[in-house]
């Protein structure tokens, strides 16, 4: 059966006042009709009535992806979307696996379809990397699991799961998306037949993008604070039959720390850590964290450079942070980290056998998943996280190589290898699957295929267009991914304030909900006062804070002590304790912190940067410890946030941005950088600016800071005014318009009102041209600008210039939503001391001031009390009611509808009105109008008592499994209580039998010891068969008692068991060793059958076994003489051994693992 285009959609004809859409499916009788924001599914007998109303507005489709909605401008649109294009790529199964091509966006509002609102959504949609299933016969799988997930349950992986707030809005009215939408996946799926034999194999590569961190190659980098990265990829090998199938996963992510590439990206990139080391501990142990639970075992490799001089110093720094912070994690020093920098061992086609020697015992221990007739005879234990810069070329590369190396085991447990040119076939087209696979997922991340390094004619072309891919067109490609993961909770006004407040999945609830929750604040958040110290410092090209004609003066006069020094000296008057509480955050900006010539604004040098940042850190620690949040240069501007290290485990969302203004915003010798946070649950943002010199240039300096206003963006569309606080300091250069002689006269009688009155800042926030709603400090200091160097001396050049606070520190607190007043109690923080340090080194004097504001945490017990109470009160998200009666016949009389709704009008707007059998189904255009109508009861018409009850009376419920719609999904490899223990190369020897739930089979893991906390020791260099065979001769007739050690004295070899790593499939009451290789996971042709038997002492039946046995098998006999020789490979003969292909040419015999099966090489 063909999947078609069953679907069609029709409008309503006419020039209605509302618009409405009909949406029909050609093997249902139901319909679903969309009006008014709102949607219902129509019996058969209503679809006959209403249809004749409406005409098909386009084509049939293939399928319903879902609604999406959002909020440009807060004008909520609705666009049904609908898949007009597909192709397949193959079948598994019953399920046929379509790529979407083609997607079309109906506007529900209204019949112009304003698809210029969702033309880059459709892009994204339209670019080929988004697949579904169907099945005309049978539940179609879901491509969002693995296929091991998949043996054990049926729920969705919502990492994988695309389209899944498109579902939202039908859910919301109870419609069943199971019935009428798909979902997709984004990533790659290839599916080849291939012929083995008499068997039709089908072979699949199918990559799967998380949507927990999605975006474009230079937006998204890095981690987030939920330890979800970057460019993270499941990868699937998959082999099956009617009756079998095998699968190996292995995984991609970006490395998990905070750092990115920013600015214009050609040639080479550099990388800059966007948080210091020690503020990214916490998401690097998460990731890690989150990756145990759901893949088990884990293996690092790492494939950066390693090189720190030339154009990969980037990549080794970051490389090196990353094994760093990785193996000092006292939590996950049982994930071994392979460091492998690929371009400098490989060479061509060479060089990964120095990996292989690193990773096969992890491959051989992890093993894969294989099924047979329902019953699951192995699975994978764990999975090789792989990474470099982008994790696309490299990391193709690479997990080709992993992939071809296990498919020989996979072959090998589906008998697939009776002939020795099946191998080389399979070989071949995994080869060419997983090219393109590194094809289809460098497409979505980086914009073109991967580089592969085979022509250097394409590689260049592909290099070429991702540079104009990701440095003009991802911006607007990274927006359109955040709408449509995002839906309509991205860039609004409402969000902004409840993202600060609430879980993720809380956003999603309808804005009547969340519009509560958010104006409740005060009942469910905890006060935390916190002490922010923000300086400013225009250093005027930073040549001389390491002076010694000033060695007496430090930064911490400035920065540690000058409130202290201050009220020494009786400039202020503080109460005793206001400056002994130690300052939670510091945000320290500087201006020209090198020099502004045509050099450094082209090109600004980082040296100084890092100069004053190693000074600041040891200043700031002098007394507490601080930690380097992050920091942010743009030419000279300059801007550092230091915090406590208590409070790093409550800092999140941090990002950064800059805006030029020099030269029209062309150059960044004026200009400002920003940086957001929240701490707790309080957004705050720190910018740093400089703006336009010269005495008249007030205008200038007005246009920079609304255009630096206007042009601060940080990511999901928060603005500089979206913040709980905002911290602004700098350079303003506002001038006074007075007299230099004159000021100079004011400064000595410190006469400040009087020079305030013409300080141009201060007339131009009165006009309400700048900083209209900020708040500063008393200024009772002198001015700051402009000094002679290393002199008290105002200036005595040619230009003598004016006196002027030019250096400022300001801030403001948003207010609480829609509120148009300050609340009585409400406290937009407090400056405890604001005033200048007498730093010499430059022309201006450094500022500093010390604000005390109150941030919030949230009580989640109590936000969880206070969200049900307004679920509660707002009624059900439908918004419907029934209406039935004891004598339906009232619903058939000419006027009863008008009489009910008048009778309802008080309640609120209605949008839609059902008559379904007996009964009358209202839609309000909200769900507390419903609820309020519900509270009636009863209505009377004429002599009829019609009841109301609501359609959805459990809506919390309802609205939590919405919700639990946008939770990521944490599904585990293992399935729950199938598996409770596995070997592992970082314990000792373990030998435990576990029992399979329900199977009446158990599985045995034998792995080689290993040290408690030590890496895995390189393994020793081969050894020729004949010397191996003879060990394990001598080591079989020492275990059989013919010869031995003296007595007293130990045998340093070990037993035959030790050495094999087995996972066999045995009864539970007898064990057999009598098995061929094919029983393992080892990837080498087998050897002959091993002689004898290991008899258990006391078996025990299947029925009464315990789930978890641990025989002490050095006790256990082994009555084995000794192995046969190997017989000849020569003719058809019974005991001849399967032929096995020969190895690629020049890559010869692979090494002998330690304590492993010993490998004997083909013979030719």
């Amino acid at each position: 059966m063909a999947l078609g285009k069953p679907f069609k959609v029709l409008s309503l004809l006419g020039q209605s006042e509302k618009f409405s859409i009909l949406l029909t499916h050609r093997s249902k009788e139901d319909a679903l009709l969309f009006e008014s924001n709102a949607v219902a599914q129509l019996t058969a007998a209503e679809v006959q009535i209403v249809k004749k109303n409406y005409k098909p507005m386009t084509d049939s489709f293939y399928a319903c992806l879902g609604v999406l909605q959002f909020y440009p401008e807060d004008d909520q649109q609705l666009f049904l979307v609908m898949a007009s294009g597909c192709v397949s790529v193959g079948k598994i199964g019953d399920s046929e696996i379509f790529r979407l091509t083609q997607a079309s966006f109906i506007n529900l509002r209204s019949p112009i379809p304003d698809e210029d609102k969702v033309s880059e959504v459709k892009k994204v949609l339209n670019s080929g990397t988004f697949y579904f299933s169907w099945s005309g016969t049978s539940e179609p799988i879901d491509l969002t699991l693995c296929e091991q997930k998949r043996s054990f349950t049926k729920e969705t992986d919502n990492r994988f799961f695309w389209n899944r707030t498109m579902f939202l809005h039908l859910l919301r009215f109870g419609v069943d998306c199971h019935e009428w939408l798909l979902k997709i996946t984004c990533g790659s799926v290839e599916i080849k037949t291939v012929y083995a034999g008499i068997k039709n194999v089908k072979a699949a590569i199918i990559s799967r993008l998380s949507c927990e961190r999605a975006g474009t190659r230079f937006n998204v980098r890095g981690t987030n604070d939920e330890g979800h990265v970057a460019n993270f990829v499941e990868t699937e090998q998959i082999l099956s039959t009617e009756s079998e199938i095998s699968s190996f996963l292995q995984t991609r992510g970006s490395v998990p720390l905070f750092w990115e590439q920013p600015g214009v990206q050609v040639g080479s990139h550099k990388v800059r850590l966007s948080r210091g080391p020690e503020a990214s501990c916490s998401a690097l142990s998460k990731h890690l964290k989150i990756l145990k639970d759901r893949y088990g075992k884990q293996v690092i490799v790492n494939l950066l450079g390693s090189s720190l001089v030339g154009s990969k110093e980037g990549e080794a720094t970051l490389s090196s942070l990353f094994h760093t912070q990785h193996t000092t994690d006292e939590n996950h020093s049982d994930i071994p980290h392979v460091l492998f920098d690929y371009h400098q061992e490989v060479r061509g086609n060479r060089g990964l056998d120095k990996l292989e020697h690193k990773v096969q015992a992890y491959l051989a221990e992890f093993k894969f998943f294989y099924i047979k007739d329902t019953n699951v005879e192995r699975i994978q234990t764990g999975t090789i996280r792989t990474n470099c810069l982008d994790c696309l070329d490299r990391t193709n590369c690479v997990q080709t190589f992993f992939g071809l190396k296990i498919l020989e085991g996979q072959l090998r447990a589906m008998e697939l290898l009776e002939k020795p040119q099946n191998y080389t076939r399979f070989e071949e087209v995994f080869r060419q699957m997983w090219i393109n696979n590194g094809n289809e997922v460098s497409k979505i991340y980086a914009g073109t295929g991967a580089i592969q390094g085979g022509s250097k004619l394409m590689d260049g072309a592909r290099s070429a267009a991702r540079t104009i891919q990701n440095n003009l067109l991802d911006q607007s490609k990274q927006e359109a991914i955040d709408v449509l993961l995002l839906g309509h909770t991205f860039n609004t006004e409402l969000t902004s304030y409840a993202r600060s407040l609430l879980p993720s999945h809380y956003l999603h609830t309808p804005p009547t909900v969340l519009r509560a929750m958010v104006r409740r604040w005060e009942d469910y958040i905890i006060q935390k006062p916190l002490t922010v110290i923000v300086g400013t410092y225009n250093v005027n090209g930073g040549k001389h804070f390491r002076s010694v004609v000033y060695k007496d003066l430090s930064l911490s006069d400035w920065l540690l002590d000058a409130a202290k020094i201050a009220r020494s000296s009786s400039l202020v008057s503080l109460e005793d304790g206001e400056l002994d509480n130690p300052a939670d955050i510091y945000a320290v900006g500087f201006q020209e912190i090198v020099d502004l010539n045509a050099g450094n604004i082209v090109a600004a040098s980082s040296e100084n940067k890092k100069a004053w940042g190693e000074e600041l850190s040891k200043i700031l620690n002098r007394d507490r410890g601080y930690v380097l949040l992050t920091s942010l240069q743009l030419v000279g501007v300059c801007l550092y946030v230091f915090v406590r290290p208590e409070l790093i485990p409550y800092i999140k969302d941090v990002a950064t941005d800059s805006v030029k203004t020099g030269l029209g915003g062309a150059a960044g010798n004026k200009g400002a950088v920003a940086l957001r946070l929240v701490v707790h649950s309080t957004s705050m943002c720190f910018v740093c600016s400089h703006f336009a010199a010269g005495q008249s240039q007030v205008k200038e300096r007005c246009e920079d800071y609304a255009e630096i206003r206007r042009k601060i963006l940080f990511p999901m569309g928060r603005s500089l005014e979206s913040h709980d606080y905002v911290f602004w300091c700098g350079d303003f250069n506002f001038r006074l318009d007075m007299d230099k002689e004159e000021v100079k006269e004011y400064i000595g009688r410190q006469d400040w009102s009087v020079l305030l009155e013409k300080d141009q800042l201060s007339i131009e926030r009165e006009k309400g041209n700048v900083f209209e709603v900020y708040e500063e400090g008393e200024i009772n200091f002198p001015p700051t600008y402009k000094y002679d160097l290393f002199s008290e001396d105002y200036d005595t050049s040619e230009k003598c210039r004016v006196p002027a606070w030019t250096d400022r520190v300001l801030w403001r607190r948003r207010m609480p939503l829609r509120e148009k007043y300050e609340p009585p109690d409400w406290n937009p923080g407090k400056c405890i001391h604001y005033g200048r340090a007498e730093l010499k080194q430059s022309d201006h004097r450094p500022v500093v001031a010390v604000i005390q504001v109150d941030a919030f945490a949230v009580d989640e017990e109590r936000r969880d009390q206070v969200f049900s109470e307004v679920i509660k009160q707002f009624g059900p998200p439908d918004a419907t009611v029934i209406l039935s009666s004891d004598d339906p016949s009232v619903f058939l009389m000419e006027d009863s509808d008008e009489i009910i709704l008048e009778q309802l009008s008080c309640c609120g707007d209605v949008i839609l009105v059902r008559h379904l059998g007996e009964e009358l189904w209202i839609t309000f255009s909200d769900g507390l109008a419903a609820l309020a109508a519900s509270k009636l009861i009863e209505v009377q018409v004429e002599n009829y008592i019609v009841h109301i009850r609501l359609k959805t009376e459990d809506w919390k419920n309802h609205l939590e499994k919405e919700m639990a719609l946008c939770i990521n999904s944490n599904i585990p490899l293992l399935a729950p209580g199938e598996i409770t223990t596995f070997t592992g190369l970082n314990s000792g020897f373990n030998s435990d039998y576990v029992m399979e739930q329900g199977r009446g089979m158990m599985t045995l893991g034998f792995a080689p010891p290993r040290s408690e906390g030590k890496a895995p020791s390189r393994p020793p260099p081969p050894r020729s068969p004949a010397t191996e065979r003879k060990l394990l001769e001598n080591d079989l007739v020492t275990q059989n008692g013919s010869s031995g050690p003296p007595s007293g004295k130990s045998s340093t070899k070990q037993s035959p068991t030790e050495i094999f790593p087995l996972s066999m499939k045995l009864p539970v009451a007898t064990v057999d060793l009598s098995m061929t290789l094919s029983q393992s996971t080892v990837d080498h042709p087998p050897l002959p059958p091993r002689q004898g038997s290991l008899n258990q002492s006391n078996p025990t039946s299947p029925k009464d076994s315990p789930k978890k046995i641990t025989p002490n098998l050095p006790t256990v006999p082994l009555r084995i003489s000794a192995l046969p020789p190997v017989p000849n490979r020569a003719g058809n003969g019974p005991n001849n051994l399967p032929p096995v292909p020969l190895r690629q040419a020049g890559a010869g015999p692979p090494p002998i693992p330690a304590r492993q099966l010993p490998i004997i090489p083909p013979r030719k």
